[in-house]
Order: C-alpha cells, then structure tokens, then sequence
C-alpha cells in the first residue's frame, strides 16, 4: 500500500490522536535552492503524542535507538544547511508507526522492538491503526512528495532524494564494522559514485546495502519518492555512536556533502530513468 491510497476512516471517537500541544507529523527546514535535491529524515524524532504518554515505556527505553535513528535528524539538518537544501524529518517515533515502511508490513508498528515489548503497540484496532497512518504517516510522506514535485518544478528536472538514517554499532552481540552504509536498488546514480568516493578514505568501512539492505520491497521511502518517479536517489546510514556529539555530527556532514556536492551539482544526474513499474 502506498502513501496515497486511501484507508479506513477511524471513528469519530478516535479522530483525535494528535492534539494542540503536539508537534506536526513532519518538520520542513528550507535553507536555500542551491540544488534540485531534498533530504529526507524518516525517523528523526522521539515524539509520541501526549494522549498516548510513552507508549507504555520509561523514556529511557523510548529514547533508545527503538524509538528514534539516533543522531540522524541532526545530521540531516546540518547537511541541509551545507548544501542549501530543504530537509523534511518525521514528526514521530517510528514506535508509533514506521515511516518507512508499507502500511501492510508487518512491521510498521510493532508489539515487540530489538527484544523490548511495546505495551501502547499491543492488541491495536484496525481503526487505530488507520488512525496512526492518516495522522502521522501519510501527513509525513504527503509533506515529503509535495517538497519534491516543488523542486522539480523550480529546476524542470527531477529532483534528487537523498535519504539519512542511522544504525547501532552492535546487532545481535556482534560488533558492526561499517563506519556507514550506501543503501540502494535499480538506479546506481548516486549510490555507486558515492559509495567510490567513501571507500577511497582509506580509514572507513563502507556497506554496499549493509547493514540493511536497500534492495525492494525494503526502503520504502526512497522506492515510494524516488525509484517510482525516476528521480535519483541514495540511502545513507551511518553509525549511531558516530554521531553520538554535536563534533561527530559536524564531521559527517562535512564528510557527505563534500562527496555529495559535486554529484547534485551534475546536471547529468537530473535525467529522468523514467517511472518504475512496480
């Protein structure tokens, strides 16, 4: 199911998730039109909404990397600023529901997270699951394609998406080795160069679709804003306790954007692969 179709209307009695001391489903940061390319934060922000309290959890477990990618809304943000770009960050934690996954995944909320119980996810209603996805979801990615189709329009060329997320630095008891990780599927535009031009810094470990894999029906972000519409695109990870301090945070986007830069300043990227068929 894609962002745009249609879902079942909750309740009457349910219709009020978000109330007026909640933050909005997304944040839009603009800092210029340097580029014709947008960022993208899916999991940006530990918020849940005040009728929900945490979920269940102590905010100890909410704050953990469950609840948020740890570091990448500023990263993200500080990226844009470096570029002149606009960034568009979820406006929630991925515990309430997961931005970038199908609304028919299993996973878009879940009861259980890297081994923790989500007691406010348990035993939901179909209806307030439909309410999560009108409130938060769909917003979120409606605010994300609108900032796109404007800078496609602005520049008369498809923009680019370049997507930001984080990951931790063990999974499972085992130590991760990857500094970051280049996620990607059909369209090698972005991903290849930059995936080169990482692995050429020679003290780096980089993933090509590791740790996670970019691979659909996985990423549902850049496939839904960017493979579907034959705009370039990339997914980038990066390590969580890389990011762990406003120092961290400023030299991995120095690090991106100076690999980043000349890629969006081609021309040649923009051409359309024309829309995909799935």
């Amino acid at each position: 199911m894609s962002f745009h179709e249609a879902l079942p209307r909750p309740p009457e009695e349910l219709a009020s998730l978000l109330g007026p001391d909640d933050p909005p489903p997304f944040s839009r940061s603009s800092h210029g039109r340097q580029y014709p390319a947008v960022l993208a934060c899916d999991h940006a922000s530990l918020a849940v909404p005040r009728v929900l309290g945490t979920l269940g959890l102590p905010e100890a477990q909410l704050s953990r990397h469950i609840g948020w990618d740890i570091g990448a809304g500023a990263l993200a943000e500080a990226m844009a600023r470096r570029l002149a770009i606009t960034v568009v960050g979820g406006g929630y934690s991925r515990l309430l529901i997961d931005c970038n996954r199908r609304l028919d995944d299993p996973t878009s909320i879940v009861e259980v997270s890297d081994g923790t119980t989500i007691p406010g996810n348990r035993a939901l209603s179909g209806a307030q699951r439909a309410q999560r996805a009108q409130q938060v979801f769909l917003p979120y990615h409606a605010a994300l394609d609108a900032t796109l189709a404007q800078a496609g329009a602005d520049a008369g060329a498809p923009p680019a998406l370049v997507a930001i997320h984080s990951f931790t630095a063990m999974f499972g008891g085992r130590d991760r080795p990857w500094h970051c990780g280049i996620l990607w599927d059909r369209d090698p535009r972005l991903a290849l160069p930059l995936l080169s031009a990482l692995r050429a810094e020679s003290a780096l470990v980089v993933g090509d679709n590791e740790p996670y894999s970019g691979r659909h029906p996985a990423d549902y972000t850049v496939h839904t804003h960017g493979e579907r519409h034959g705009r370039p695109h990339v997914c980038i990870e990066v390590r969580q306790d890389l990011l762990s301090s406003a120092a961290g945070i400023a030299a991995w986007a120095e690090r991106l954007v100076r690999h980043l830069e000349p890629l969006l300043a081609d021309p040649a990227l923009y051409r359309s692969t024309g829309e995909a068929t799935r």
